[in-house]
């Protein structure tokens, strides 16, 4: 059985066993890098849902918070918002997080007035 590729640059292109190997095992590391990336998104933007009720934050502001912990901790995004959801749900946060959330927070809290 012959298998061809189709692309604009090379119309028609029989491909190899080698090649349609090859194909398949870059489309499935591609398919679990993209699986991943939307599993991260999802932990992120319920992090910053967490950050918005626990600092009365708009979520732009809430999304900069947890960049700039994420920034001045040295900590990977995923890994802060994996500790804020532990936190808005009862359990500890490492304490270099905390304390720059709790700056985060006050720079990026609206003032209002009489404060």
């Amino acid at each position: 059985m012959a298998f061809f590729a189709l692309s604009r640059h090379q119309p028609l292109v029989l491909l190899s066993a080698t090649d349609l190997a090859q194909a398949y095992e870059r489309l499935g590391d591609e398919n679990r890098h993209l699986q991943h990336a939307v599993r991260s998104h999802a932990v992120i933007d319920q992090a910053i849902g967490a950050v918005v009720v626990l600092g009365q934050l708009a979520p732009e502001e809430a999304w900069r918070a947890l960049r700039d912990v994420s920034q001045r901790t040295n900590t990977k995004l995923r890994t802060v918002a994996e500790h804020v959801l532990a936190y808005a749900q009862g359990g500890p946060l490492p304490e270099a997080e905390r304390s720059e959330l709790g700056r985060a927070i006050t720079r990026y809290r609206p003032v209002t007035p009489g404060q």
